[in-house]
């Protein structure tokens, strides 16, 4: 494995080794703690202009397949492990980890000691950082690091979002019996893609529901003219990447769909993008959220669902003007979901598409279904 070289935006300058692409990269990295599942987070475009860094310390030992990918692509950085496998051990493994970063242009980083990386981004916070197989030189890569621009700058919608509208047409993959199951739906919704995951759709098309995937750039008349002709029966907005105060026309967007009372189910991302069109804004978190393991109270039954959760914003308290707090979050109390009292609206934070993680949380999916006409 060849030598690659980290700087960080707080001065830190470390060497490893390389187990992905060539090349120089600049993002904002930030730790995962979940203990499974790093093909379906490698794969999230969520992780689109971020290094993500695993705490769980060997990391490659099964393998990848095409079934457990979250996109047609790698969109993060790189990803930071303590330890990684070369040779992995599963039936259903088509490829190494390394093989799927080379095939898609993304540096891997091994042989560095992920828990000190994770305690400093927990003290200080996410950060921007460069590595390079190529520049070992420590000043050149701060001079580098201080030229490019920061991940709140880029709109990374424009980049992992669909270019052509197409159909979801399959559920959740049987595991028994090697083959995705086939969906029973009756009601049809367009998903705007800001970084969709693949399993979010399989979720949506297993509770019922017929997705068109189309592009952020869809024009809002074409939207309200599906619905108010009765082709669909409402809105979902996906996932994805980077700070949601910068994404202007999809705001107005939703400000449209809001005003024409369409019904609206928001995860992550689209959570977060429904509060801004709401008039609240968003804020960035110190570190983050991200792993498989976070609690959050539904504060409807009391129940305490185990989350999957990838995101460094958070809608901001007094949200609760205009909307019902759904969810809250165990680790520090940040809402989680909403139900919007002026719009038939909802919203998540977490991800209840359970993969990776567990699948308490997809019940969401079926209240959605009952929003529609």
């Amino acid at each position: 494995m060849k030598k690659i070289s980290l700087y960080l935006e707080n001065g830190l300058f470390l060497e490893a080794k390389s187990f992905g692409s060539d090349g120089t990269s600049v993002g904002e990295i930030v730790f995962n703690t979940s203990l499974t599942g790093y093909q379906e987070i490698t794969s999230d475009p969520s992780y689109a202009g971020q290094f993500v860094t695993f705490t769980m310390p060997e990391i490659g030992n099964v393998g990848c397949n095409e079934q457990d990918m979250e996109s047609k692509s790698v969109f993060c950085k790189g990803i930071i492990v303590r330890n990684y496998q070369a040779r992995p051990s599963n039936f259903r493994s088509e490829e190494t980890l390394s093989e799927l970063l080379n095939r898609f242009g993304v540096l891997g980083i091994t042989e560095i000691d992920t828990r000190f990386l994770t305690k400093m981004l927990r003290s200080e916070g996410a950060m921007m950082m460069i590595a390079s197989t190529e520049i070992h030189d420590k000043e050149e890569l701060k001079l580098l690091l201080e030229k490019a621009p920061r991940i709140e700058d880029i709109n990374y919608i424009e980049q992992v979002s669909t270019k052509v509208a197409y159909t979801h047409n399959h559920a959740t993959y049987d595991m028994e019996k090697f083959e995705y199951k086939v969906p029973k739906t009756s009601k049809k919704i367009i998903a705007l893609d800001f970084g969709i995951k693949r399993n979010i759709l399989n979720e949506l098309t297993n509770a019922g529901m017929s997705v068109d995937v189309v592009p952020n750039s869809i024009e809002v008349s074409e939207i309200i003219d599906r619905y108010d002709s009765g082709e669909i029966s409402g809105v979902f907005l996906s996932n994805g990447p980077g700070d949601p105060l910068i994404l202007k026309n999809e705001q107005d967007k939703i400000k449209e769909i809001i005003a024409h009372k369409i019904p609206l189910f928001g995860i992550c991302l689209g959570h977060q993008l429904l509060s801004i069109a709401h008039g609240y804004d968003t804020y960035k978190l110190k570190f983050g959220h991200h792993g498989g393991n976070h609690p959050v109270q539904n504060v409807i039954t009391g129940a305490v669902e185990i989350t999957a959760q990838n995101h460094n914003y958070n809608v901001p308290d007094n949200i609760i003007e205009v909307a019902i707090v759904t969810h809250t979050n165990l680790f520090d109390d940040t809402i989680e979901g909403l139900k919007y009292n002026d719009s038939p609206s909802m919203s998540v934070q977490h991800h209840p598409e359970a993969s990776p993680g567990p699948h308490e949380s997809n019940f969401v999916f079926g209240e959605f279904y009952s929003m529609l006409k």
